[in-house]
């Protein structure tokens, strides 16, 4: 088979058959596909897309390229399921949902990456507890997951490489937002990780990567169609970024409030509305429910028993950090050497959040990545984040910026404010969750 046929056939809207695209995975993963060719084809799915068989056979295909994780010998209680989000601004969910569902008799191995530009990255986060191996052999991966019921670690290179280099090609030939790639390139990881079932976190506007509900409800339908295909169960909430997830951003503040919230210290409205929607979610996929009003009791019944908390704890010591991590987290994290409060230049209630500006500003402090190779200060970040609908002035502050220096903190203050519009009148409520898809 030659691979310029394969090319020329996707380019003129053809459909690939499971061998030719075998043939592309094999050439991933080995290396004797060069990189021309890899990205010709790739622009050539860019524009012409690929159906739900052909996404389905590039995602078995490149889940099987690597490591495949069997959990059938485990001897697990429950079934295996996770969740993926898109990204966001914020976005800390991983660590309270991966311990809710674990309390709740799901198994969670949860396989996350680190984050590049104004997203942040679940494994960056994880990254600020002192000792926290995020890159486990797969015997101690196994392990955790079997005798805690969730671990949350990092993708490792033996994991789903055809979809590695794939996306590193992607990445510098204007190819990354095809939505059959997207697709393909989130659930080879996760069938690599040996799900039985996924739930998505899609989200929308100007602080993820779909700006739109539209777009975002297109890959979310693709993204399950596909799933389906390749035997999958999935099921996806359509959420809203506008702004930020929660009261903080950055590294180790979010692995702050997060204890906070399993512990029932805070929990923000729209936290807990996504995280326990997504929990629910889990519990019928993983048909230990078959009602969702159900689900979600049972869900805010454990959260509420505090079993969550014991788990993240335990989790954390399995996998190298502090053994008291949850009940002394603040003597673990690192703080930043400046606190500084921001005020808005003009009172009122806050209209809107410009969420790209805003995780920008956390880019500004050092927190987040301009380049994949960029080391992260994770100290620094928001707390006490003013939410669209709150009251700010000389009273309340938009929010505290943690900060290595001064004049660090002086230009994400600046780039806070701008972010912030600000009105006399309080903005309508608006939901957090949108529409739940399903197969």
């Amino acid at each position: 088979m030659l691979f310029v046929d394969v090319i020329r056939k996707k380019r003129d809207g053809g459909e690939l058959s499971e061998q030719e695209i075998e043939f592309f995975v094999r050439g991933l993963a080995n290396g004797s596909l060069p990189a021309e060719q890899v990205s010709a084809l790739a622009m050539a799915i860019f524009l012409n897309s690929m159906s739900f068989a052909e996404a389905g056979a590039l995602t078995r295909l490149m889940a099987a390229s690597g490591l495949v994780l069997d959990w059938s010998e485990q001897g697990l209680a429950g079934p295996v399921v996770d969740k993926h989000s898109t990204g966001g601004i914020g976005d800390k969910v991983s660590f309270l949902l991966a311990p809710i569902a674990a309390a709740c008799g799901l198994y969670v191995p949860m396989i996350s990456g680190r984050g590049l530009g104004h997203g942040g990255g679940t494994l960056d986060k994880i990254g600020s507890i002192p000792g926290y191996n995020p890159f486990p052999d797969p015997d101690l991966f196994r392990k955790v997951v079997r005798e805690v019921g969730c671990a949350i670690i990092g993708q490792t290179s033996d994991l789903a490489p055809a979809d590695r280099r794939l996306y590193s090609i992607r990445d510098v030939t204007g190819t990354v937002e095809s939505i059959p790639l997207i697709t393909a390139s989130i659930l080879s990881k996760k069938m690599a990780a040996g799900l039985q079932g996924l739930v998505m976190d899609v989200k929308f506007g100007s602080g993820a990567f779909m700006a739109t509900q539209e777009q975002a409800e297109a890959l979310a339908r693709s993204i399950i169609g596909t799933a389906d295909a390749s035997g999958l169960r999935t099921h996806a909430l359509l959420t809203d970024m506008n702004e930020n997830l929660g009261l903080t951003a950055g590294n180790a503040v979010e692995v702050r409030e997060s204890v906070d919230f399993l512990v029932g210290k805070r929990r923000e409205p729209r936290l807990l509305e996504v995280t326990q929607g997504l929990v629910a979610e889990m519990l019928l996929v993983g048909e230990l429910e078959t009602d969702r009003a159900a689900a979600r009791e049972r869900a805010d019944e454990v959260l509420e028993s505090g079993r969550p908390a014991e788990v993240f704890g335990r989790m954390v010591a399995a996998l190298g950090g502090p053994a008291d991590f949850v009940e002394n987290a603040d003597s673990h994290l690192r703080a930043a050497p400046v606190v500084q409060a921001v005020y808005p230049e003009t009172g009122g209630y806050v209209v809107s959040v410009d969420g790209r500006h805003f995780g920008n500003a956390i880019i500004e402090l050092g927190g987040g990545r301009r380049m994949v190779d960029d080391q992260l200060d994770l100290s620094v970040g928001f707390v006490d984040v003013a939410a669209v609908g709150s009251r700010v002035g000389p009273g309340r502050p938009l929010a505290v910026v943690h900060a290595a220096t001064e004049a660090a903190a002086d230009i994400a203050a600046r780039m806070l404010r701008e972010a912030y519009t600000t009105g006399a009148d309080a903005p309508a409520d608006r939901p957090i969750v949108l529409k739940t898809l399903t197969p």
